[in-house]
This record gives structure tokens, C-alpha cells and sequence, in this order.
């Protein structure tokens, strides 16, 4: 059985959210409405550094539209079964974009009769819309990886997929023994891309993404495989929908934009942290 995590607190002043009705509210009067797509935002205004945060409304529609093709699929498979190893368990996906990996944890987890309680976050308003418009069974949030709206040690494992790691809030709403799992590019990712919109290609950092002080890597599986594009409009989305749209160069994207196949490499590490000790 999947239910939504709800140990919220209050972006302001940390108390303890509780809902009323379509609000979620803190004993000193803040209160936070629940959207007509099964979101809240718990991201105030003041915690905004631009007007509109995170990925904007054509890439999260680009992403939606790639990854609902299945291209990804055997990545989305591994984190599941990375994830469901460890049986029963709180979730946080902190970066959940329009929550495609997260829906299909939650698919295998029903499948295999794994009981999971899960809540999402992302900085990017249209990402939270996409996402909670899709699955109304977890909780949705607008919030950042700076500042996240739960509980301490209320989750026994954040993901963290191609997104940005705050370590200090992440060891903050951990239980103990929970895990932190990590999903990033390795060096082959969408090399052959790269090779048609860059002058130059730059070497990937072999560096894991925290800091080895403070986490021990639990383990690690590297996740390569080939997948074709076979229309022009399967080759913009891959490009709209990440950061390569918008540090190509002109001519760069002007070769990507007129193909209409393309063979790529999908070639990530899925890893699992815990907490040293």
C-alpha cells in the first residue's frame, strides 16, 4: 500500500503542519493551501531566488513527453530495485521533476506488495503541477533541498536523481541507518548528443557528489544502455528538456534541430550513501 508522507513543518518557523480541510496550518496561524492538482507550496516567496524557480514549463512538457516513451526505463527499473531492497519504508524524492522514476517506484512497489509512505519535493512549480496532476496518492510539494518542509529524522531514504544535494538538510530529515541514493551521469551519457553540440566535450569528474566525510558510499551500480530517437520531435525534447539546450552553442543546436534519428548512450551511476559514522 502506498500513502503520502505528511510530516510536514512549517517553512517559516518550523512547527509542525496539520491539515485542515484544504489547508495545511501551524499553530502560529500560517497556512498553506492545497492546489486543485493535489500540491502545496511550501516555498515562500522570500526563499525564491528568481520569480520563477527551477525548470521552467517547456522543459518540464519536453521531459514528460521523452520519458513517457520509456527510453529510460531500465534506469527507472534499477532505482526501483535499489529502492525496494530494503522492503517497508518513508520516502523522499527531493528533485522529483514530473515524477516519472517516482511513479514507477510506486508501480513496482504495489506490485511486489512493498508498503511505501512518500512525499516529493521540487523547486519548480510546473514541475509539482505535472507531477501532481499524475498521481494524487503521495505528497506533492513546491519547496527546495535547502529548506526541506519535514520533520527530523522522518525518512529511511531521500533520492536524489541528476539533482542538487544539500547534505546538511539531508543528514537532517534522515532517520538513523537511512540512505541517501543518488542517481547521476557518468562519463558516456549522451555522448553521442554531445558530440553534435559541442565544440568540445569535457571530461566528467570521476568525484563522487557528497562529501566522503560525511557519507559512506553503501554501494554503487553503474547503469549503461543504447536506445534510438527515430523523429525530430523525440531529439528536441531529449534537448529541451536538460541543461545542453541552453549551454550549447547557436550553430550546436542548429545541427541538433534538423535530425530526425539519433543512437544514444544512457550512462549513469546509481549510488547509495549512508551517514559515517
Amino acid at each position: 500500500m502506498t500513502q503520502p508522507l505528511t510530516d510536514f513543518i512549517c517553512p517559516l518557523d518550523g512547527k509542525p503542519l496539520h491539515l485542515n480541510e484544504r489547508s495545511w496550518c501551524c499553530e502560529n496561524g500560517h497556512s498553506y493551501d492545497v492546489a486543485k492538482q493535489g500540491y502545496v507550496n511550501l516555498l515562500p516567496v522570500q526563499n525564491k531566488r528568481s520569480k520563477d524557480p527551477g525548470d521552467s514549463k517547456a522543459m518540464v512538457q519536453a521531459r514528460s513527453k521523452f520519458l513517457e516513451q520509456g527510453y529510460y526505463e531500465p534506469l527507472a527499473q534499477a532505482l526501483a530495485d535499489t529502492v525496494l531492497a530494503q522492503g517497508e519504508q518513508a520516502v523522499l524524492d527531493a528533485g522529483c521533476g514530473e515524477g516519472y522514476y517516482l511513479r514507477y517506484l510506486v508501480e513496482q512497489a504495489e506490485q511486489n506488495g512493498t508498503d511505501l509512505s512518500v512525499a516529493a519535493l521540487d523547486i519548480s512549480k510546473w514541475a509539482v503541477q505535472a507531477a501532481g496532476k499524475r498521481d494524487k496518492r503521495l505528497s506533492w510539494i513546491v519547496a527546495s533541498n535547502s529548506s526541506i518542509p519535514l520533520d527530523d529524522n522522518s525518512v529511511d531514504t531521500i533520492l536524489c536523481l541528476f539533482g542538487f544535494p544539500v547534505e546538511t538538510e539531508f543528514k537532517r530529515v534522515l532517520k538513523p541507518g537511512g540512505r541517501l541514493i543518488m542517481v547521476d551521469p557518468a562519463g558516456d551519457h549522451l555522448k553521442e548528443l554531445k558530440a553534435i553540440i559541442y565544440s568540445e566535450i569535457k571530461t566528467k569528474s570521476d568525484s563522487l557528489p557528497v562529501n566522503s566525510e560525511y557519507w559512506f558510499l553503501a554501494s554503487e551500480q553503474r547503469v549503461t544502455f543504447q536506445f534510438e530517437l527515430n523523429t525530430n520531435e523525440a531529439v528536441q525534447n531529449l534537448l529541451t528538456m536538460t541543461p545542453h539546450l541552453y549551454r550549447s552553442s547557436a550553430e550546436g543546436r542548429k545541427r541538433a534541430e534538423v535530425l530526425s534519428s539519433l543512437q544514444l548512450t544512457a550512462d549513469v551511476w546509481v549510488r547509495v550513501f549512508t551517514l559515517s559514522a
